[in-house]
C-alpha cells in the first residue's frame, strides 16, 4: 500500500471542502483534498446550452454576508462579480403572474397590506389579528410553518412562505426548523409577542444600518466558476486535489493522527476535515465516532431537477423581471422559473440572439415527478411556462440536471442534532466537519462552516461555537434559485 504523507486531508471538494483547504493553506498547513467524483464544485456546476454559458446548479450567492464575495475576490474573480440585472420577480398564483410582494422577511409580512393581491381579504384580516393574539411559545425550536400559521394564518404559509422556503431547501414549511432555517424569525418569535411587529423591527434595523448594496451577487460565467477558481488557488498554494478518489476508510492511528484510505492508497495526516454529505460523513465516521455517525444518519435530503431551456430571442416575449415562484398549493408541476437572460446581464451580453430560461421541480417528499424521464420534465416545464407567460415557441435546446439528494433538510431540532454531532467530534482531536448538513445551505454558510472547521483544527473553536449557536440564514436568491 503506497503511503502519501500529508498534514491535513480534506474529504470532499465541494465549495465547503475547497474553502477549508484554502483557509488551511493560508495558515501554513499542507493540504490534500480527496474528491469521489470526477470534478470539483459539488452543487455549483457551470455548463452550456446552445453555446451559452449557464449555471446548472446554484446561480447566485448572498452578498449581505461577506464570506462568498470575499472568497471570490481572493481567488481573482473581483472583476467578474455582477449583481442581478433585475431584482423584480413575480408569483404565479391563482392563475396569473402577480408582482412579488415587498415588505416581508422570507415571506413573512410586516403589515397585512404587504400581501394585498396575493392572499384573500379573509387572509389579510387574519394577519391583522396577530397584534391581538396572546404570545405563542416557541420553546427550543418550532416548525416555521406551524408558528407562522398560528400567528398569521395558513394563507401566508401557503402563498409566500412555502414558495420561498421551497426555493432554498426544497422543503416543507411545516417540517422545517425556524431556529435553523430562518434564525432571524426565531429571534423575533422569542422576543416579541407580535410577529408582524418583530418583522417591522427587523426591517427598521436593516434600514438604519444603511445596507445599500445588492442582496445577491452572481459571477460572469456562472457561480459554478467559483469552485474552479478556488481549486486553482489551492493548487497554486501547494495544495493537492485528487478527483475520482473516494475515501473508503477513516481511522485513528496509535500516535493520535489519522489514516485515510481510498482503495489501495493511504494518506497519513495530522488532521482531517470531512466536508462530505451527511450519508458519506456517517459512513466514514462510524468506526471512530459512532455517536456522530448515528446523528448524521438521521439527516434527510430532498431531491430536485433543473430544466434549462434556450429559445431564439426573436420568438420570445417574456414578462419583465427575473422570473417567478409558484406556491405548491396551486398544484403546478414547476416550483419556480428563472428568466436567466433577463436576470443576468452577462448571459444576455454574450448571447444576444438567445433567451435562456430554467425551471425547477421537486420538493421534499415529491418522488413521482422526479421519476419521469428528461423529455417529460421538459414537456411539463414548457406547458407550465406557456400557461404562466404565454411562451409557446419551440426551444432550440434543452438540458435537464438532476440533483438527487441534493439539499439537506433542517427539521425541528436540527440545531440540537448539529450540537450533538460536534460534541462527539470534539472528543477526537484533529477532526472537524463542515458543509451544508450543519449550519446553512447557502454558499456563504458553507464557506463560514469551512472556515470555522479550519480554525478549530488550529486551536480556535470560536467560529464553530458561534455557528452552532446561530446558524446562517440562507435567503432565497430570486425566482428559480
Amino acid at each position: 500500500m503506497r503511503e502519501v504523507q500529508g498534514q491535513v486531508v480534506v474529504i470532499g471538494a465541494g465549495i465547503a471542502g475547497l474553502a477549508a483547504a484554502h483557509r488551511l493553506l493560508e495558515r501554513g498547513a499542507r493540504v490534500t483534498v480527496l474528491e469521489a467524483s470526477g470534478r470539483v464544485g459539488g452543487k455549483l456546476l457551470p455548463g452550456e446550452i446552445a453555446g451559452a454559458r449557464v449555471d446548472l446548479g446554484a446561480e447566485s450567492m448572498l452578498a449581505r454576508r461577506p464570506e462568498a464575495v470575499a472568497l471570490a475576490r481572493e481567488v481573482g474573480l473581483a472583476d467578474r462579480l455582477q449583481p442581478p440585472a433585475t431584482a423584480t420577480a413575480s408569483l404565479w398564483t391563482r392563475g396569473t403572474l402577480r408582482p412579488f410582494p415587498k415588505g416581508h422577511v422570507m415571506g413573512v409580512p410586516g403589515t397585512a397590506s404587504a400581501l394585498a393581491g396575493v392572499v384573500s381579504e379573509e387572509g389579510l384580516a387574519r394577519i391583522e389579528r396577530d397584534a391581538e393574539l396572546p404570545p405563542t411559545e416557541v420553546g427550543d425550536d418550532v416548525a416555521v410553518g406551524e408558528y407562522v400559521a398560528e400567528r398569521l394564518g395558513g394563507e401566508v404559509v401557503d402563498r409566500l412562505l412555502e414558495p420561498m422556503l421551497g426555493g432554498v431547501y426544497a422543503g416543507d414549511a411545516y417540517r422545517l426548523s425556524m431556529r435553523s432555517a430562518v434564525p432571524q424569525l426565531f429571534q423575533v418569535a422569542r422576543t416579541h409577542t407580535s410577529l408582524t411587529a418583530g418583522v417591522r423591527e427587523l426591517q427598521a434595523k436593516a434600514a438604519a444600518a444603511g445596507q445599500t448594496g445588492p442582496v445577491f451577487m452572481g459571477i460572469r460565467g456562472g457561480i459554478g466558476t467559483l469552485p474552479l477558481a478556488v481549486a486553482d488557488s489551492v493548487r497554486a498554494r501547494g495544495g493537492e486535489i485528487l478527483t475520482r478518489t473516494p475515501v473508503t476508510e477513516l481511522r485513528r492511528t496509535p500516535d493520535g493522527g489519522w489514516q485515510v484510505r481510498s482503495g489501495e492508497r493511504q494518506w497519513l495526516a495530522d488532521a482531517v476535515v470531512v466536508a462530505a454529505p451527511a450519508p458519506v460523513a456517517a459512513r466514514l465516521l462510524r468506526a471512530e465516532t459512532p455517536g456522530a455517525a448515528a446523528e448524521l444518519d438521521g439527516v434527510e435530503y430532498a431531491s430536485m431537477a433543473l430544466v434549462t431551456l434556450a429559445y431564439r430571442r426573436a420568438e420570445t416575449d417574456l414578462p419583465g423581471g427575473s422570473g417567478f415562484l409558484v406556491p405548491p398549493v396551486d398544484g403546478r408541476t414547476i416550483k419556480a422559473s428563472t428568466f436567466a437572460s433577463q436576470k443576468w446581464g452577462w448571459i444576455a451580453d454574450e448571447n444576444p440572439d438567445l433567451a435562456v430560461l430554467r425551471t425547477s421541480v421537486g420538493r421534499y417528499g415529491e418522488t413521482e415527478i422526479l421519476q419521469r424521464d428528461d423529455s417529460e420534465l421538459v414537456e411539463v416545464s414548457r406547458q407550465d411556462l406557456k400557461e404562466a407567460t404565454g411562451l409557446d415557441a419551440t426551444p432550440v435546446a434543452t438540458l435537464v440536471t438532476r440533483w438527487d439528494d441534493g439539499l439537506p433538510q433542517y427539521p425541528v431540532g436540527h440545531h440540537a442534532r448539529v450540537a450533538r454531532i460536534r460534541e462527539h467530534i470534539a472528543l477526537l482531536p484533529g477532526l472537524a466537519v463542515c458543509g451544508a448538513p450543519y449550519d446553512g445551505v447557502g454558499i456563504p454558510a458553507c464557506i463560514a462552516s469551512a472556515y470555522a472547521a479550519a480554525d478549530q483544527l488550529q486551536g480556535d473553536p470560536r467560529g464553530v461555537q458561534e455557528l452552532t449557536a446561530n446558524p446562517v440564514q440562507s435567503l432565497h436568491g430570486g425566482a428559480g434559485e
